[in-house]
């Protein structure tokens, strides 16, 4: 079995196991969940000095903007799947007006599973892998009201 055969065994297996348990006992995924501490991503090279900060009202201008945008993109990317699953079962053909065809990609992906493969018969142990770019989060948070002295 491939190891990309074997990972969607497991990944299908555990989601199948995680359905079993939110009928059978659903209190056990809230609590794996809660034991979890979230990882937090060391700051990137080139971030504004002390000096360089931007004024709080921009920065809080910026986060309503990137959250609202955010928020958008998500509800399209919803749009997108849910009209993507009708679309990609059609044949090639004239739609009421709507053309579906389909085209090559230009992009390429590295096939991991022949690379896996290759690393193994080769005796080079595991694949390199290096991680993605953190994700930039921006969520609301109270700011406690600070005392004015009279």
């Amino acid at each position: 079995m491939s190891p990309l055969t074997a990972r969607t065994v497991r990944g299908l297996i555990g989601t199948v196991a995680d359905a079993v348990r939110s009928v059978v006992a659903p209190a056990s995924l809230v609590e794996r969940q809660a034991d979890v501490e979230p990882v937090t991503a060391p700051d990137p090279a080139g971030l504004y000095e002390a000096d360089e900060l931007p004024a709080v009202e921009t920065i809080g201008a910026a986060a309503r903007e990137y959250e609202r945008a955010a928020d958008q993109a998500r509800r399209a990317d919803r749009g997108k799947r849910a009209a993507k699953k009708i679309l990609d079962r059609l044949p090639a053909g004239i739609y009421g007006g709507w053309k579906v065809s389909r085209t090559p990609s230009s992009r390429q992906t590295p096939d991991l599973a022949e690379i896996t493969r290759i690393f193994k018969a080769n005796g080079l142990g595991q694949v390199p892998m290096k991680a993605c770019a953190p994700s930039l989060k921006v969520e609301a948070v109270e700011v406690p009201a600070v005392p004015v002295a009279v």
